[in-house]
Order: C-alpha cells, then sequence, then structure tokens
C-alpha cells in the first residue's frame, strides 16, 4: 500500500537535476503569480470607472486580436532568436506597461482609454514571450523527464493561479488598485533577473527570419499530424462546450443565494488541479497519451454535468474540483505529447499554434455558455454543455483514431526526436 502511494507522488526529479528547470520554474511561478494579482485589479478598476459590465468584457475583446497576431508571430521569432534574450526583452517590456497602469491607478482621476491601450501592449507582449517559454523547457531537462518536467510546470501556474487572486483581492481591498500593479511589476523584475540567470540554448539548426511562409510552415506541419490535430481539438471541445466560468456569478448568486461563496467556485478546479498535479507520479508509466486526453477530456465533461445537477453548492464544488482534476491530467499529456515529439526547429511555431487552441476554446465557450443560460437556465447550460463535451470528444477520438492509438514507445516522431536528443547529449 504504501508503495502505491509512493507511486503516485510527484515526480520532482527536474527541479532537483537541472538548474535550469528550477529557475525556469521559479520564474514562471512569480510570474504568474503576478499576473493573477493584476487580473484581478484591472476588470475591477474598469468597472468602478464606468459602471458598466459590456465595458470589462470589451477588454476580452481587445486583447483578442493581439493573441491572435502576435502568438503566431511570436512562435516564428522563438525559432529564429535567442528565445532566453526574448523572454528577458518581453518580460521588461511587461514590467514598463504594468508599471503606466500602476501611475494611471495612483492619479485621482485614471484614464479608462488608457487601461485598453496599455492591455492590448501587455497582451501583445505576452504573446511574444510565452512560445519562448514553452519551447525552452524541453531543452533543460532530460527526454524521459518530460511528463514530470510538465507536471511541475503546471504546478507552479496553479499556485500563481490561486494565490494571485487572494493577494489581489485583499490589497484592492484595503490599499488600493494601484498597489496590485507595483506588486505585478516586481514579478515581472525577478522573473525576467530568473531568465537573465539561465544559459543560453542555442539553435541546433540554421535558422530564418519570421515570415509568413514560416509560420505557414508551422501551420501546414500541425495540420499534417494527426495527434498533433488532436490534442488541439480535444482542448478546444472541452473548452468550448464545458467551461462553466462566465456563470459562476449567476450560479452562486441566482440558483443558491450565497454570492459570499463565489470565490469558492472560482478557485474550486484550481485546487483538484493542484492535487491531481502533486499525485502525478503515475502519468511517466503511461505510453498511450492520446487515449490518456480523451478519458481524462471526457471525465471534465462528464463532471461539468455532473456539478450542473447537484442540490448544494458545496458539491458543486466538489464537482468542480473533480473536473478540474481531470483537465489537469488531460493537459499533463497534452504538453508531454508536445515536448517529446515536436522537433526543435518548430518548436516555437507549434507553441503560437497551441496557444490560439488554449484562445479560441474558452472565449467561444463563454458566449456558448452565456447565450444557452439566457435562453434555458444556468444549470441547463452546465449540464448540457458538460455531455456536449463528452459527446465532442468522443467523436474527436473516431475521426483522428492516430491520436487514440499514439504511442510514445513507437510513434515515428517521438522516436525521432529521442534520437535526435540523445545525438545531442540531452537525454
Amino acid at each position: 500500500m504504501i508503495e502505491r502511494l509512493r507511486a503516485l507522488r510527484m515526480d520532482t526529479t527536474p527541479l532537483r537535476t537541472s538548474r535550469d528547470f528550477r529557475l525556469l520554474f521559479l520564474a514562471g511561478t512569480v510570474f504568474y503569480f503576478g499576473a493573477m494579482v493584476s487580473y484581478v485589479a484591472v476588470p475591477y478598476q474598469v468597472y468602478t470607472l464606468t459602471g458598466s459590465n459590456f465595458a470589462v468584457g470589451a477588454i476580452g475583446l481587445v486583447e483578442l486580436a493581439p493573441i491572435l497576431v502576435f502568438g503566431l508571430y511570436g512562435g516564428a521569432l522563438a525559432d529564429h532568436v535567442d528565445r532566453r534574450k526574448l523572454l528577458i526583452a518581453t518580460g521588461l517590456g511587461q514590467a514598463v506597461f504594468t508599471a503606466i497602469l500602476a501611475v494611471n491607478a495612483f492619479r485621482d482621476e485614471p484614464d479608462v482609454w488608457l487601461i485598453f491601450v496599455v492591455a492590448v501592449a501587455l497582451t501583445s507582449c505576452g504573446a511574444l514571450q510565452r512560445p519562448s517559454r514553452e519551447a525552452l523547457l524541453p531543452r533543460t531537462v532530460a527526454h524521459d523527464q518530460l511528463p514530470a518536467a510538465n507536471a511541475l510546470s503546471s504546478l507552479g501556474i496553479q499556485v500563481g493561479l490561486l494565490a494571485g487572486p487572494a493577494v489581489g483581492g485583499l490589497l484592492v481591498a484595503y490599499v488600493g488598485i494601484g498597489w496590485c500593479f507595483l506588486v505585478d511589476v516586481c514579478g515581472l523584475f525577478v522573473a525576467s533577473y530568473l531568465y537573465l540567470r539561465m544559459r543560453s540554448y542555442p539553435h541546433r539548426e540554421e535558422t530564418t527570419p519570421p515570415s509568413l511562409a514560416g509560420i505557414k510552415e508551422g501551420m501546414v506541419y500541425a495540420f499534417r499530424r494527426r495527434d498533433l490535430l488532436g490534442t488541439y481539438f480535444v482542448d478546444i471541445v472541452a473548452m468550448m462546450f464545458a467551461a462553466p466560468v462566465v456563470l459562476f456569478p449567476a450560479l452562486a448568486e441566482e440558483v443558491f443565494g450565497r454570492p459570499e461563496l463565489l470565490g469558492m467556485l472560482y478557485t474550486a478546479e484550481v485546487i483538484g488541479a493542484m492535487v491531481a498535479t502533486a499525485l502525478s507520479g503515475w502519468t511517466a508509466r503511461v505510453h498511450h497519451h492520446g487515449r490518456a486526453i480523451v478519458l481524462a477530456a471526457a471525465a471534465y465533461g462528464a463532471m461539468i454535468a455532473l456539478a450542473g445537477v447537484m442540490p448544494s453548492i458545496w458539491l458543486v464544488a466538489l464537482f468542480l474540483a473533480l473536473a478540474g482534476a481531470a483537465d489537469m491530467i488531460s493537459g499533463i499529456f497534452r504538453s508531454t505529447v508536445w515536448s517529446q515529439t515536436i522537433p526543435e526547429s518548430m518548436r516555437g511555431r507549434l507553441a503560437g499554434i497551441e496557444m490560439l487552441s488554449y484562445s479560441i476554446g474558452p472565449l467561444s465557450g463563454q458566449v456558448r455558455a452565456g447565450v444557452t443560460a439566457d435562453l434555458w437556465s444556468v444549470r441547463g447550460a452546465i449540464t448540457s454543455g458538460g455531455l456536449a463535451c463528452v459527446a465532442g470528444v468522443g467523436a474527436t477520438a473516431l475521426w483522428l483514431r492516430d491520436f487514440w492509438t499514439y504511442d510514445a514507445r513507437t510513434d515515428e516522431h517521438a522516436v525521432a526526436e529521442r534520437a535526435v536528443r540523445e545525438a545531442a547529449g540531452e537525454s
């Protein structure tokens, strides 16, 4: 029994054996913590200045185009320039723009238009940065340590997602919005310093400057590989149909009459994800990653569907936590497929495409959930979305049979990448 429990324990080998992974892990944790502190401050400030829910929603609208444009361009850029230097430059750029938000917040009459302009600039910098961070991680650990490294990286993000909003809420309530942005600025400087301490990772092959042709090459590569298509489509389907976050305020206030428990609904999935990550040691022994992704994503939809019919808000939170755990397991295996099979020369561009898949699903899911809730009911929107997720994930698995049968031990792309890393002394 004890041995079985030990087998579930998270594998921390990458943290113990790789200095650069430790730096990348700490930088990501600090970065997401600061970002989530600001995430609380921006919509709250816009709402207090305008009194308009539409204005708050419009922040997401103006951020969509920069994600699309700079996500793809940032991926192409990551496949050409020194990724570590790009991380530092974009991190410092975000610090400057966040400092502008701080100065604006401390004014007697902050400008709303400036918040929107800076939001676009910050999103652009973040979209340029993320592909480099995702592409750099596989270079910092051995090939067989990638599942553990992805799980650890996810844990750092979850810590930020959980602690950041809590700290942000306290700062807004007791010392003011401007201090939220100052905390974020400090976090960005710390993260940039940690990136600076990493060693350089030159590209293994000759690179070409970013171009439309290079971006197209990356997209063609992604769509020709059915295993990669599976990872993208399963995530999009799950988030498009089942993501319930936009309905949490109505669920807490209108359905249960417990608005004071709204924060519990927001954090339930994160807590479930953290528990799943802490018990993720078993994932390294799974080789059929496509199958694991499909089953975990279907479980996510099923848990969301059950959450929609629970008679108590506490049971809703429980099933949301189970959903968060399932979603995290799916995410660990998706990241493992990406990091173990994508060639070094394509890693940045594919990370840019991956970022688009992360964005399309939740944004479209918000629209679906809101419209369904208005036309039917909040509970109906949540439960029907969860069931649609199960059906959609199943249909994706039937469509992409190569994805369902994927085996990391025999897949041609995984075998080729393993051989390249061994030849380069990065096994």
